[in-house]
């Protein structure tokens, strides 16, 4: 007989010649190289939009003067944001890197479609409208989304498809800063990408890819202006180390309001209230401390080169403060702690940005607030250069908050080419990093998945558990015992099964017992017995009760402690949603265990 012949579509015949005239290995590379491209050219679109629609709205603003339009841009802003999100996207793309990582842990790091270019156009509105948040974190997650969605398209496996989640992150970092070394650092610390000598190659080239289509098109010049005052001086290190622990605690002031305010957000389930809030909130900050409209880039450069007390005074352009110099340090300091709430208030209002600029931002004034106060009361009989100090500051800001002590210092140093004052910069994000792990054990970005037990990380046992899914272990039960039942029924169910435990569950099928067969042996087979015994008589409160959002970690510990080989599993309120039996816990970990492996 004459075979079938079948119609390929055109993506099956494109898998089938990429199998044909490429290995795996070869493949990834050439996919890499393109993530690398596609997220430069994201990344470059959304800073052109950003800055076309920031001109647009600000380039007439009277700089002697405050600006009454400041209170109405960002509630526009954050408006046109959440019509585009609610009515256009239809799902939640806030907190960009969170959702990378739980992806990565959760989702088999399968990213919707929808996140390569729904980030762009939303962070795009918010931050030109005056949202006081970044565009990298947007970025970051379009680059994912890149990365991951042509791995799906090529059938690439769950473990190959990390890494090209990883490429994507390191190459939106890597071209939006023009840092290709800090795009690989951040994908290594803060999205926990193992770095074997498979995974470093196409991450390098990524990285490589993108920093060099964003000097080719945008030119060589740093992000950040930045002329070294003075090189490094061992005199100096008291103040580093002193910078280090005052950036720790700023940082740490920042995570902690920040979620404090978030969780505020949160109780309001009406987009309207919060946008209100939000909005009302970021557009009185804005009028206030014009230096919080949108990333804040302006006053950073500002700060690292600014000459004179003249120079410097221009931070205070626009705002209540113009022409009072004598305030400058006044300002620096009510912008340093509101910057936090700006920065809820755009996305707990109803926008879209990330922390990187903010962490930058605060980073900065951190710096150069210290630098400014140190030379003002000669501590030590030591100067210290305050444009120098304000780009340390920065790489402190973000050692603390994102608890990535590496990604700040390969950062900074290749935003401003402040390359000779490495040594500052190792100090300062070590001592930062030190002082917030002191009293918060995960970044900002990570704190919330912790939580539920949902963080992958380097600790190799914790991530396999992490990235098994307890569904996927549940034991389904379609035939439910009640306590009213007589012998004669449990005996046709066990009969009909081939299970060994069985749940008994009220009318609401709420758990309220289980029946264990070695139980009940000695007596099913006495008809007499029968009618004699209900369920509610035979069976048995059990050992532990598991919760269907209790984490693998939480599963094997009460499997454990319990010595049991089966648990119930039940919902909030109490109702049954089937067993976990150890066997296929331990059967899921060894098959997870061999995929994480599997070189």
């Amino acid at each position: 007989m004459n075979a079938v012949k079948r119609n390929f579509t055109f993506f099956e015949r494109l898998f089938i010649w990429r199998r044909m005239n490429f290995s795996e290995q070869k493949f990834i590379l050439i996919i890499s190289l393109v993530v690398g491209v596609l997220t430069a050219f994201a990344g470059l679109f959304l800073k052109w939009l950003i800055h076309q629609i920031q001109y647009l709205l600000t380039y007439r603003f009277d700089a002697t003067g405050s600006n009454a339009l400041y209170l109405v841009y960002p509630v526009i802003g954050i408006f046109l944001t959440g019509l585009f999100v609610r009515y256009v996207v239809k799902d939640d793309i806030s907190h960009g890197v969170t959702k990378i990582l739980f992806a990565i842990a959760r989702k088999q790091s399968k990213i919707k479609v929808h996140n390569t270019w729904s980030s762009v156009i939303a962070s795009a509105i918010t931050i030109g409208f005056g949202g006081s948040v970044g565009a990298e974190a947007p970025i970051v997650l379009t680059g994912s989304a890149i990365g991951s969605n042509l791995g799906r398209l090529f059938r690439i496996n769950s473990k190959t498809l990390m890494l090209l989640v990883g490429c994507g992150a390191a190459g939106a970092v890597a071209g939006i800063f023009k840092a290709p070394i800090a795009g690989l650092v951040f994908t290594l610390e803060v999205l926990m990408i193992d770095l074997t000598m498979g995974a470093l190659l196409p991450l390098l080239i990524s990285c490589v890819t993108a920093a060099g289509v964003t000097f080719a098109v945008s030119g060589t010049n740093t992000i950040f202006e930045f002329h070294l005052q003075n090189g490094f001086a061992v005199d100096k290190i008291p103040a580093y180390i002193l910078l280090g622990i005052f950036c720790g605690l700023v940082s740490l002031y920042f995570t902690r309001t920040m979620n404090s305010l978030e969780d505020i957000f949160r109780k309001y389930s009406n987009p309207y209230v919060k946008l209100l809030i939000g909005g009302a909130t970021l557009s009185v900050l804005i009028y206030l401390f014009p230096s919080l409209y949108g990333e804040g880039y302006d006053l950073i450069n500002l700060l690292l080169n600014g000459n004179s007390a003249k120079d410097w005074d221009t931070a205070m352009d626009s705002s209540l403060f113009y022409g009072h110099g004598n305030l400058l340090l006044l300002y620096l300091a009510l912008v340093l702690i509101f910057k936090v709430f700006a920065s809820t208030a755009t996305n707990g209002g109803g926008g879209c940005g990330g922390i990187f600029a903010p962490s930058l931002f605060l980073g900065c004034i951190s710096g150069f607030i210290f630098a400014r106060l140190w030379n003002f009361y000669r501590c030590l009989g030591i100067y210290l250069p305050e444009r120098n100090f304000a780009m340390i500051g920065m790489a402190g800001l973000m050692s603390g908050v994102m608890h990535a002590p590496l990604t700040g210092i390969f950062l900074i140093a290749e935003l401003t080419g402040g390359y000779q004052l490495f040594m500052p910069l190792m100090i300062v994000s070590v001592c930062a990093y030190l002082t917030i792990i002191s009293f918060e054990p995960h970044s900002i970005y990570s704190m919330r998945l912790a939580k539920k037990g949902q963080l992958l990380t380097h600790h190799k046992d914790r991530a396999i558990l992490t990235l098994m899914s307890l569904d996927s272990v549940i034991e389904k039960y379609d035939e439910y015992l009640y306590p009213d039942m007589d012998l004669s029924e449990l005996v046709k169910t066990i009969s009909a099964s081939r299970r060994d435990v069985f749940p008994v569950v009220d009318r609401q099928h709420r758990l309220v017992g289980i029946i264990y067969l070695d139980d009940v042996r000695p007596i099913m087979f006495r008809q007499e017995l029968y009618h004699r015994f209900q369920i509610g008589q035979l069976m048995k409160e059990p050992v532990a009760r598991l919760n269907i959002d209790d984490s693998m970690d939480v599963v094997l510990l009460t499997l454990d402690k319990t010595q049991a080989w089966t648990l119930p599993v039940v919902d909030t309120e109490g109702t049954f949603m089937g067993f976990i039996r150890k066997s296929h816990v331990l059967t899921l970990y060894r098959k997870t265990l061999a995929d994480l492996s599997d070189d």
